[in-house]
């Protein structure tokens, strides 16, 4: 079963989603969605190490996911 992050041009998804990553997301939405999906932490406690409510890391990764959408879209 082929995985569809790589079918179209070898990598060159996984090339164009690094490159929005780095580029496109704020500083603070790159890390958020990192620490969560590569980090495996749970929002609440991503919260408590920023010193923030986990209403904001909440609405942080949505317009992060958002954002990315927005510049992946063909």
């Amino acid at each position: 079963m082929k995985n569809t992050l790589f079918e179209e041009s070898g990598c060159n998804q996984l090339d164009r989603l690094k490159t929005v990553i780095q580029e496109e997301l704020s500083d603070l939405q790159r890390d958020v969605l990192l620490a969560y999906y590569f980090e495996k932490k749970k929002q609440v406690q991503i919260a408590q190490e920023r010193k923030v409510n986990k209403s904001t890391i909440s609405r942080t990764m949505k317009r992060a996911k958002e954002n990315l959408r927005k510049f992946l879209q063909y």
